[in-house]
């Protein structure tokens, strides 16, 4: 799918999040200014989170619990070895009663479950300044 603006990229991270059920895992791809806290926010304003959303850059999570699912937001960009998801129990977030949306998933690939949902967000300059790409796998039935 194609976005042309910040409000479009919210939506559809807004649309997916409204998808998700306890137990779902995003893998959220892209580079560093595609839009990744863009579609964060919409996702999380799509699971009914109110509270503002930062990226966990230094904190590794976020746990947020207002909305209709607790969404645990993972950036593990800073992680020197997947041993260190040992130490925040990792398994505790992936296997239990929320949403987990994970930026820079591709550095703890080990141990990601088989079933999960990919977002890519990449831009393409020939087409805009604003435009982005957004594909969306492994979403049953596709994004409604």
């Amino acid at each position: 799918m194609e976005s042309n603006s910040e409000k479009e990229t919210w939506e559809i991270g807004n649309r997916i999040a409204q998808q998700c059920e306890a137990g779902t895992i995003v893998l959220l791809h892209g580079d560093l200014g595609v839009g990744k806290t863009v579609f964060t926010k919409g996702f999380a304003a799509g699971l009914g989170v109110e509270e503002p959303v930062n990226s966990p850059t230094f904190t590794i999570i976020q746990i947020y619990e207002s909305g209709r699912l607790p969404l645990y937001h993972f950036d593990v960009y800073r992680i020197a070895d997947v041993e260190e998801m040992d130490e925040i129990g990792y398994e505790d977030y992936f296997f239990g009663d929320g949403v987990c949306l994970i930026e820079w998933a591709e550095l703890i690939r080990d141990i990601l479950p088989e079933q999960c949902v990919e977002v890519t967000i990449t831009k393409e300059l020939d087409k805009g300044f604003d435009f982005r790409r957004i594909q969306v796998t492994g979403i049953e039935g596709g994004l409604q």
